[in-house]
C-alpha cells in the first residue's frame, strides 16, 4: 500500500468510519505523503531554488502516484508547501474508493437529517492496519531503528500531532511528551534527504495554515 493509503487507515476510526483529526487536515496530510513517497522514489526533487521538479516522469507503477506525478509536472518551479495542497485536493475520497475496492473498508451512507448524505469507512479487514500499528509501536516505544517508509509515517503522524492516537503511551507506560519526543526523534533522523525533509516542512506548513484559517473562519 501507499504511504498515504495507511495513513488514512491509521486516521479512520475502525468502528465509526469516521476521521480522528479534521478533513482539512487529514487532505493536506495525504497531499505530503504522496510528495514524500514521489521523493523516496527519487521521482521527484529539488531545483538549486528549492523548487519541486520531477525528476523521473515514467510510470511509478501506481495511478495515484502516476497522478500525482502529473500534478507536480503542471506545478514545476513551485515551493513544496503549494504542491502538497494540490496534491491533496480530492485524495482522500480516491484512496477509500480504492481501500473499499480491495476489501480492507467498507463503503457507507447515512442521511443526517434524513437529507443530506455522509459517508463513512469503517474497517473491513484489519490485518495491514494491525501490522503498521505494530511497526510504529516498535520504533516508538522500543526504539527499533526505523525504515525510510516507518520514519516517513511517524513524521506525517507527528506533523499531524497525532502520535497518540495510534500508540497509545499510557498502554505503555510511556507519558504523551515521551511518545512525542521519540516521534520527533524519528522526523528529525538522518533517514530523509534536504528534498524530503522539504516535503515534511512544507506539508507542516500547510497545517499551520489550515489551523489559522479554521481558527478564524
Amino acid at each position: 500500500m501507499l504511504i498515504a493509503e495507511d495513513l488514512l487507515l491509521l486516521l479512520t476510526d475502525d468502528a465509526t468510519g469516521k476521521l480522528v483529526l479534521p478533513g482539512a487536515q487529514v487532505d493536506v496530510a495525504l497531499g505530503g505523503a504522496n510528495l514524500i513517497e514521489l521523493t523516496l522514489a527519487k521521482r521527484v526533487g529539488l531545483d538549486d531554488r528549492s523548487r519541486v521538479v520531477v525528476v523521473d516522469a515514467s510510470s511509478a507503477g501506481d495511478p495515484i502516484l502516476d497522478g500525482a506525478l502529473e500534478i507536480i509536472g503542471g506545478r514545476q518551479g513551485k515551493k513544496p508547501k503549494a504542491v502538497v495542497e494540490a496534491l491533496g485536493k480530492n485524495l482522500r475520497t480516491t484512496l477509500y474508493r480504492r481501500l473499499v475496492g480491495e476489501g480492507v473498508l467498507r463503503a457507507e451512507e447515512k442521511k443526517v437529517l434524513g437529507m443530506f448524505p455522509v459517508h463513512r469507512w469503517p474497517t473491513a479487514r484489519a490485518e495491514h492496519e494491525e501490522q503498521v500499528r505494530a511497526e510504529l509501536t516498535q520504533v516508538l516505544v522500543q526504539r527499533t531503528t526505523p525504515d525510510s517508509r516507518t520514519a516517513a509515517l511517524v513524521a506525517l503522524l507527528h506533523a499531524l500531532k497525532a502520535e497518540q492516537r495510534v500508540v497509545d503511551p499510557e498502554e505503555h507506560g510511556l507519558t504523551r511528551k515521551e511518545l512525542q519526543t521519540r516521534a520527533k526523534e524519528i522526523s528529525t533522523g538522518d533517514w530523509a534527504s534536504e528534498a524530503v525533509r522539504q516535503a515534511i516542512d512544507a506539508m507542516q506548513a500547510a497545517l499551520a495554515a489550515s489551523a489559522a484559517a479554521a481558527s478564524t473562519g
